[in-house]
């Protein structure tokens, strides 16, 4: 079943230029698989940046009715969002605290905060709320080797022989981050995995969490008691090589605005690239705006020399490559070779989906699925396929 959402926003489907479909039943097939592979821990899931840009109401709901009860958000807004179709979940908020003022945000949505710093824990300890007779829950990330967030091996060891006295926080969760878990061969995995043993078991009564999705397939002592799956969820690969395990569940269409012939030596787009046979061209109304990447235009670009390929699109059982320079609101695709009758104004062709994977054309795009993603724009028409019987 295909519906819109009310609380997403997206474009009037009578206009608009493209449509983003997320497949709900493929979101809930990725968790409970990626939950199967973080057996005997819990898996959560990082729903950050609005759901990696797929709409947060939709994704939560589906997340929370295959029975994750562990959400993980970047901001205290974010939270806010989740909460509101997560009513009994418990709610991390990753980047901490930024001033005491902030500390209203997560009482009002009993958000628990992931403190990184000093200031984070002093804050805390004097402006966090209480859970019944618990005073002031939160989790604590300890550094083991990103050098980004997170509390010094010197710091935590301070804080839980303070923490051991005081019991001013309680500390729920203990996690930290891997930073090359995507290579499982790397040796920073097991050196980040032995400094993290010994920070949380300054904390016997908290979980402890290290596993991102490429994490999860480390397996073993990599699992701990909960796994944050993250970019797996939504359809991307989380391993740097070999096939992708994960169901697809974001499909991307543009539409087309216009068929036109460009005869052998004229030129496209920004920069007048040339052609070299009679093309037909079909220009779409997607462009960069939506979060199709200029620099997926491949040699369209001076500056995209390495990827000489560049991007493509799907339609009538082909691939049809991007031409010329990606712009703001529209994308030029060849389709000389589907013939002069095989599409007409208002189709539609398959930007990301089930024939050009969201790893693809990041490939093509020299950036990561993640950033793709994140950047989907609120100029699609939007709907979401969910048959209501978790098949």
């Amino acid at each position: 079943m295909i519906h819109t959402d009310p609380q997403v926003r997206g474009a009037d489907p009578r206009v608009a230029g493209g449509r983003l479909t997320v497949d709900l039943d493929a979101l809930a097939t990725n968790y409970r698989f990626l939950a199967e592979q973080s057996t005997p821990a819990e898996a959560g899931a990082v729903v950050k940046a609005d759901a990696y840009g797929l709409g947060t109401g939709p994704v939560v709901e589906a997340l929370v009715a295959e029975g994750c009860r562990k959400f993980f958000v970047a901001l205290p807004e974010e939270g806010l969002a989740v909460r509101a179709s997560a009513p009994e979940a418990d709610i991390y908020v990753f980047n901490g605290l930024f001033s005491p003022e902030a500390a209203s945000f997560y009482r009002e949505g009993r958000l628990l905060p992931v403190l990184n710093s000093q200031s984070d824990l002093a804050i805390w300890e004097a402006h966090g709320w209480d859970d019944g007779d618990t005073p002031r829950p939160c989790a604590l990330h300890v550094e083991t080797g990103m050098n980004r967030l997170g509390l010094s091996a010197d710091r935590a060891n301070v804080l839980a022989q303070e923490n051991a006295l005081t019991g001013a926080l309680t500390p729920r969760l203990i996690l930290s981050h891997l930073a090359c878990a995507d290579t499982p061969t790397h040796p920073m995995n097991q050196q980040q995995l032995e400094s993290f043993q010994a920070l949380r078991a300054l904390f016997p009564d908290a979980e402890s969490s290290l596993a991102n999705s490429a994490g999860i397939f480390l397996g073993g002592e990599f699992l701990c008691d909960v796994t944050r799956p993250g970019v797996a969820l939504y359809g991307s690969n989380p391993l740097s090589d070999g096939l992708n395990p994960m169901r697809t569940v974001v499909r991307v269409h543009a539409r087309i605005a216009q068929l036109r012939h460009v005869p052998a030596g004229g030129t496209v787009s920004y920069g007048a690239t040339p052609l070299n046979r009679d093309t037909l061209v079909a220009v779409t109304a997607t462009g960069y705006a939506d979060g199709y990447h200029r620099s997926g235009s491949g040699a369209g670009v001076p500056l995209r020399n390495v990827l000489q390929e560049g991007a493509c699109g799907f339609i009538e059982g082909q691939r049809v490559p991007v031409l010329g320079r990606i712009t703001m609101d529209l994308t030029l695709f060849d389709v000389t070779d589907l013939g002069p009758d095989a599409l007409q104004i208002g189709d539609f062709i398959e930007l990301v989906g089930p024939n050009i994977p969201v790893d693809d054309l990041a490939s093509a795009s020299g950036t990561i699925s993640y950033e793709l993603l994140t950047a989907l724009g609120h100029r699609f028409e939007r709907h979401y396929i969910h048959s209501g019987d978790g098949a």
